[in-house]
């Protein structure tokens, strides 16, 4: 049985405004532990965009979406967070008061965490795949077509399809060619919106006779039992024919929904968590959301109000955490000891 892991905050989400909330926290010596349904760090930003340039990050004239969560990264490498990826939170629920709350939160992996306070930074919901319209594909799923890759060993030595044409479907053919034992790419056509570093990779392994491509579309599945055995497709110029796999990976992108989030008791305004503006609480006490997945007046869906969010309620899941302590506000320009946190000399 998998052990429960304690915290004093879990943060749902590691987009940027999860990992700047691991910062501040960090700061005020509270350990962290963060789950994300993505099977990377980076949210949105890494997803996404993480070529496109972002302009409205202060101190940054332009950054990449993945260039801001390398940053990020390096900026909480000081507080060791520990992550959960390709995790949902699938149930929360209460086994503390109000004035000295715990929540019980267990993840569709089977993870199980005791925590004092909880941190929704989970944009607009938990991140769903956007599942292709072929008939009967339900059957499949979990045993040979998933949506994510959560164990590279899992697909060793199988015949692996990949569908789609972007960052992730690129990525994963590059990665499962060295370990499956035929991975076939298909796209609807033979151009590509992944990196074209990526692209380049691809092709030069299709011309060794490394991996397959083709161009059309998967219209059926066949196979027994939910294991599939074959995709049935048809290319652009109408033709017909058959993909021997045992397992399919479609990547056709993501779509946001609030999810199980919907479920965990919490008041709701049109798929929005209203948080008050002092401290970003829901209406759950020890319950926070920052980022897009709050609502107030005059919200603004900027990372860097994301940011101030996090900030503030880090205040509030301090006084929680430590409710016999006092909490006195420093400057990391002139506190020793938060330079000594980040590992860096005083002036």
């Amino acid at each position: 049985m998998t052990p429960t892991i304690s915290t004093d905050a879990l943060i749902v989400g590691a987009g940027p405004v999860g990992l700047f909330a691991v910062f501040e926290l960090g700061l005020l010596d509270i350990k962290t532990h963060l789950v994300d349904i993505l099977p990377k760090i980076g949210g949105q930003c890494a997803e996404l965009y993480p070529e496109k340039p972002i302009y409205d990050i202060p101190g940054f004239p332009s950054v990449t979406g993945q260039g801001l969560i390398d940053n990020l990264l390096k900026q909480i490498e000081p507080f060791h967070p520990e992550f959960h990826l390709s995790e949902m939170v699938a149930s929360v629920e209460s086994i503390g008061s109000a004035e000295a709350p715990l929540f019980r939160v267990i993840t569709d992996a089977g993870t199980v965490f005791e925590t004092k306070t909880l941190v929704i930074a989970a944009g607009g919901g938990s991140f769903q795949p956007k599942k292709p319209p072929i008939p009967g594909i339900e059957t499949y799923e979990e045993k040979s077509v998933f949506y994510a890759v959560r164990r590279m060993e899992d697909l060793r030595d199988r015949d692996v399809l990949i569908v789609g044409g972007g960052d992730s479907a690129l990525d994963w053919t590059l990665n499962l060619q060295k370990v499956a034992r035929r991975v076939t790419l298909m796209h609807r056509r033979d151009e590509f919106r992944a990196a074209p570093h990526s692209v380049e990779q691809m092709r030069a392994l299709v011309a060794g006779d490394q991996m397959d491509l083709r161009i059309g579309q998967v219209t059926g599945l066949g196979g027994e039992g939910g294991r599939l055995s074959r995709a049935i497709c048809r290319g652009n110029d109408g033709s017909e024919f058959e993909i021997v796999c045992d397992a399919m990976l479609p990547f056709f992108g993501l779509t946001m929904k609030l999810g199980p989030i919907a479920d965990w008791g919490l008041a709701l305004d049109e798929n929005l968590v209203p948080v008050d503006t002092e401290k970003f609480e829901t209406s759950t006490p020890g319950i926070f959301a920052i980022g897009d997945i709050n609502t107030y007046p005059g919200k603004l869906k900027l990372i860097l109000s994301g940011f101030h969010e996090g900030a503030l309620a880090a205040q509030k899941v301090f006084r929680y955490i430590n409710p016999d302590k006092r909490l006195t506000f420093q400057y990391t320009t002139s506190s020793s000891s938060l330079q000594k946190k980040l590992g860096v000399s005083g002036t």
